[in-house]
């Protein structure tokens, strides 16, 4: 984590580098290249001036033939004093021959900047230049390379967020994979151990004892499978959402406090249905419903309210437990975040996970105020009204 928050600042560094560097070297040059040009307007008005005198002698008029002659990137235009045009030079001249106001729009634009220089004083004659092209350019170019920089952090920022997701998944799939794999043996192994113990016992409570380990094996078996299927793409089907919700509060209610109140409201009235993998579903419901009991002191309720909104179910798990403080609800599904002392913080990021990647669904904190609880909510499409609506477009 460490090392992806000093990349993701380095990288923002040596941006900010570059284009301090980038503007102020360019400002530089650009302010080098106007000076120049300002001299060279200066001249070619001077040349002009020669021109337009009567008394210029043939070597100033050969130098300012030459002068006018060389200027190949400055755009100028020659004016009276009543503002008509004598002559002009490096304009474009197809937009001339398609605009019969070009020349007077841009002259327009030069008089209302006041870039011009005086030819001559009794006959009013102005000289108006503006930046060359390659001025103009170098003037553009740090917004080309803004544009650059913040294309190249953007991209790198992307290319960083998905290198560090990608590892993080191979850090689940293999976790979960070889949690899987490691659960497999001594599960086999207490399987036939029960098997035999049952052969041997005779009292009627010592069979409901074995039966009751049996269940727990069974639930080893069920988790071993929820970790199996991280990774790879689960199957999902058609379930009705009432009964499995029932039967993960009714588990929980046998292994929670006495005083822990359990309820679940079906508002819906009816029967929800909706596409899950039943094993990975049951798993975010168990978190939650772990998470309720972690926040209650052996002394509270947990109620998972269920309703539907247009396409979607919506299932609210809601405890009266110490709820969340406002700054760590935003971190509440980031991995690794847990307020327990031996917490791992896998459980909410995992149920993120299986909610969102695998069935296209939301989960996310509806609301939690320290001391009163919290509501934890997941929506999921409800599959009996897209398929109405699809009977219906039919």
């Amino acid at each position: 984590m460490f090392q992806y928050v000093f990349n993701k600042f380095s990288l923002l560094f040596f941006a900010l580098l570059i284009i301090i560097f980038s503007v102020g070297y360019t400002q530089k040059v650009a302010s080098s290249i106007k000076n120049q040009e300002i001299e060279q307007a200066n001249e070619l008005a001077n040349a002009y001036k020669i021109l337009n005198s009567s008394d210029a002698g043939e070597n100033e008029l050969t130098y300012a033939l030459e002068k006018i002659k060389n200027n190949k990137n400055i755009p100028i235009i020659w004016t009276d004093a009543q503002n008509n045009i004598i002559a002009y030079k490096n304009f474009n001249d197809s937009n001339i021959t398609s605009n019969k106001n070009y020349l007077k729009n841009e002259l327009q634009k030069l008089e209302d900047n006041r870039i011009n220089i005086l030819i001559d004083e009794h006959e009013k004659h102005f000289l108006y230049y503006k930046d060359s092209d390659l001025l103009r350019t170098i003037k553009n170019y740090p917004y080309y390379q803004l544009f650059l920089v913040f294309l190249f952090f953007l991209v790198s920022f992307i290319a960083f967020s998905s290198i560090r997701k990608a590892e993080q998944n191979q850090v689940w799939v293999g976790l979960a994979k070889e949690t899987a794999h490691q659960l497999g043996t001594p599960i086999s192994s207490l399987s036939a151990w029960i098997e035999l113990l049952k052969d041997k016992l005779n009292e009627e409570d010592d069979k409901l004892i074995a039966d009751e380990m049996n269940k727990d094996i069974n639930r080893l078996i069920l988790v071993a499978n929820r970790f199996s299927k991280i990774g790879s793409t689960p199957e999902l089907s058609k379930q009705n959402l009432i009964p499995i919700l029932e039967q993960n509060v009714a588990y929980m209610k046998m292994r929670a406090a006495h005083s822990i109140v359990f309820q679940v409201i079906n508002n819906a009235n009816t029967e929800l249905y909706a596409n899950i993998n039943i094993q990975l579903f049951e798993w975010v419901i168990e978190n939650l419903l772990k998470n309720a009991l972690d926040a209650m002191n052996k002394n509270g309720k947990i109620t998972i309210f269920v309703a539907q909104e247009k396409e979607d179910i919506l299932i609210d798990v809601i405890d009266t437990g110490k709820g969340i403080a406002n700054k760590n609800i935003k971190d509440v599904f980031k991995t690794g975040y847990s307020t327990k002392k031996r917490g791992w913080g896998i459980g909410l990021a995992l149920s993120k996970r299986i909610i969102e990647d695998y069935h296209k669904g939301k989960i996310f904190v509806k609301e939690s105020t320290e001391g009163k609880g919290t509501t934890f909510r997941i929506t999921i499409k409800n599959i009996m009204i897209n398929n109405s609506l699809a009977d219906c477009q039919l």
